[in-house]
């Protein structure tokens, strides 16, 4: 029976030879994680249940990475709440300041979730690892305390949505603005409980840090999850990284999908994503003028190395606009250390920007970068709902790393052509 890559991983997890779109599995789960916020949740359910020991210690992660370093007594005491499980049931993957990194950057990072596995995370953008070749997806509190006591969980089979690119990218052009296009045909209900899977030669052609931005923002179309097969790309970043054996898994050529679409994105140009939805997509030559406050160039989207290269070459020898804050994020401390080998940092500073440490912070206006009444905000993380990044009246415009450089420099939204 031909099968999807997605159908082939869950098959394999259940110990099952082949399945179909709309059945229910328990699976095996590879890798289980928790934040900040959604952790305690799941410890107090845990620690209810009686259980004395974990499915097993090397298999879960808990990064305290929203409100870190800590911004108040409470967050505090939520990775207090970690950090005492940590110790108590032996789990190895403990992640606190300068070891933490933003979680869907450092566990690929740390070659923790690998090509082939099935990851559960308790945060929404646990789909970014699906840029491996796994089937990784975001589930409630609830669910991670069962699997952290039982290593399974039950899933729906999802319908496979194949999404096909072709076509040479322009320059400034990035795996951000395919998937900010992608969204804006479909909508942000456009692949409800489906698998978006990414395909064509412009893929192939992208880093994996592009490869993991689409992935996670497969949920804005409110995926179940994004993926891409594994290719040299994969195998290149993971080989040198992986804690464990891994399997790669690709869809056989006549595997049935739901739905298939394809974009020829050669004429493509960088996309804004107005508020107060991700779908509200606009090529930036059509964006007008609209000012900002403030620039934020980091989180799980678009915190990586090749993110903060990009915002260089455009912040080089100039100055942000006198009216804009402008917000770095390396998200981990091993990309905070290569961009200052780079001397990235010191662009940064020298164009008057400020240089948070990781942390997930002002994407979900938790910390570090807060908006206030009215104010407007370009910024390369992944939602711009209504008081997403701070007062209800504030506005979040999404957009690439180049774009957020630019509109830092020119004080409104604007293209790194314009410079």
């Amino acid at each position: 029976m031909p099968q999807t890559i997605t159908e082939k991983i869950l098959a394999t997890h259940a110990g099952r030879e082949s399945v179909a779109p709309g059945e229910l599995l328990s699976v095996r789960i590879d890798f289980v994680l928790a934040n900040d916020i959604t952790a305690p949740i799941a410890i107090d359910l845990f620690e209810k249940s009686h259980i004395s020991t974990v499915f097993d210690p090397e298999r879960i992660a808990l990064v305290p990475d929203h409100f870190v370093p800590n911004k108040d007594i409470r967050s505090a005491e939520q990775v207090q709440i970690m950090r005492r499980f940590a110790k108590k049931y032996g789990i190895k993957h403990f992640f606190e300041l300068g070891e933490m990194g933003i979680e869907h950057v450092l566990l690929p990072e740390q070659g923790l979730t690998l090509p082939g596995d099935v990851v559960i995370g308790a945060d929404s953008h646990t789909c970014t690892y699906g840029a491996l070749g796994a089937f990784a997806t975001g589930v409630g509190s609830t669910d991670v305390a069962a699997a952290m006591i039982t290593g399974e969980i039950w899933f729906k089979v999802p319908e496979s949505i194949r999404l096909s690119y072709v076509g040479e990218l322009k320059k400034w052009v990035t795996g951000k603005d395919l998937i900010l296009h992608t969204i804006g045909d479909i909508g942000v209900d456009g692949a409800t409980y489906r698998a978006m899977e990414f395909v064509g030669e412009v893929i192939e052609a992208l880093p994996m840090s592009d490869r993991m931005t689409m992935a996670n923002m497969a949920i804005e179309a409110g995926a179940k999850s994004g993926i891409i097969a594994p290719d040299q790309v994969t195998l290149d970043y993971i080989e040198q990284r992986a804690k464990r054996p891994f399997e790669c898994f690709h869809s056989d050529q006549d595997a049935v999908y739901d739905e298939e679409k394809s974009y020829d994105v050669s004429a493509l140009e960088p996309q804004v994503a107005f508020p107060h939805l991700p779908e509200n997509t606009r090529p930036v030559s059509e964006v007008g003028t609209i000012p900002i406050e403030q620039a934020v160039i980091g989180s799980c989207t678009n915190g990586r190395i090749e993110d903060m290269r990009m915002a260089a070459q455009v912040l080089k020898g100039r100055t942000v606009n006198k009216n804009v804050r402008l917000i770095m994020i390396p998200a981990t401390p091993s990309i905070y250390r290569q961009a200052m080998a780079e001397g990235l940092l010191e662009i940064f500073l020298s164009a008057k920007g400020v240089i948070s440490p990781p942390t997930c912070g002002p994407c979900l206006g938790g910390f570090m970068g807060i908006l206030g009444p009215g104010e407007r905000a370009v910024a390369t993380t992944n939602r711009n709902f209504v008081g997403r990044m701070g007062h209800s009246t504030s506005e979040v415009y999404l957009a690439n790393p180049a774009v957020a450089a630019a509109s830092a420099i020119l004080g409104r939204i604007a293209s790194p052509e314009e410079l």
